[in-house]
């Protein structure tokens, strides 16, 4: 099984459509194997989707995500835990414990520190924020 967690600074990246890296990591029979940290090339929100795709991705720990990409996460077969925080290999080792702390509402997440921004007034994207 491959798990991949939107990542920076050892932490849990809390914008999955703004991330520049992932943490992959390589499990098998419940323990991490090896892991890497991969760069996603400037590729945001949708075209996420079909970069974990293409990197064999069964799962996807992430803070906030918006609507479109959770489609597309679907769409391509990836379990997604999101609402998830702190440091990226403990939370890892929690999920294969069965004790990730997530949230499977959470959407949009990183509306609340950007400046002039306020969920609710408008569309972000292709999702809406509610």
């Amino acid at each position: 099984m491959k798990i991949a967690v939107t990542y920076e600074d050892g932490q849990i990246f809390q914008h999955f459509g703004h991330t520049s890296q992932f943490k992959v990591y390589q499990v098998e029979d419940g323990s991490i194997v090896s892991s890497e940290i991969v760069d996603t090339n400037g590729q945001g929100h949708g075209a996420l989707a079909g970069f974990l795709f293409q990197g064999g991705i069964d799962v996807l720990i992430c803070g906030g995500i918006g609507g479109g990409a959770r489609n597309a996460l679907a769409n391509a077969g990836i379990k997604l835990y999101p609402g998830a925080s702190g440091n990226a290999d403990e939370q890892v080792n929690a999920f294969l414990r069965g004790q990730l702390a997530y949230d499977p509402n959470t959407t949009c997440s990183h509306h609340s520190q950007e400046e002039g921004h306020s969920c609710g007034d408008h569309n972000c994207g292709d999702h809406n924020c509610h």
